[in-house]
């Protein structure tokens, strides 16, 4: 399944709360150059991890899942290396949920997104 797209109007409307989100964020730091930047570093990290989960709740689903496949890429069947595997979600909107991800090689990851037109 493709990733939603937003309609010109949800796009008007998603850049017109960045734009709000820009100014409460310049009024935040009232012209410290330094604080805005800590601020923005903020609010992107913790956008991130309403998408992406925390680092440490993904690291875990990794550990999971090689143990749940047996260590073993389930795209190419090749073990997977100690490092450098990557949690591959079916349906992304759906999250890193231990019922939507398989853990892959990353090369296996490329060649998968490439193939579905991502890259």
């Amino acid at each position: 399944m493709t990733n939603p797209r937003l309609t010109l109007e949800q796009l008007d409307r998603a850049r017109a709360l960045l734009n709000e989100v820009r100014e409460r964020l310049a009024d935040l730091s009232g012209g410290d150059a330094d604080l805005l930047f800590a601020y923005r570093r903020k609010v992107a990290k913790e956008l991130t991890y309403d998408e992406r989960s925390k680092p440490l709740v993904r690291r875990r689903l990794k550990a999971l899942k090689r143990t749940e496949q047996g260590g073993v890429c389930p795209l190419c069947g090749e073990p997977l290396p100690e490092r450098g595997a990557v949690l591959d979600r079916t349906r992304a909107v759906d999250g890193y949920t231990v019922e939507n991800t398989r853990l892959i090689h990353a090369a296996c990851d490329v060649a998968h997104q490439e193939g579905k037109g991502y890259t």
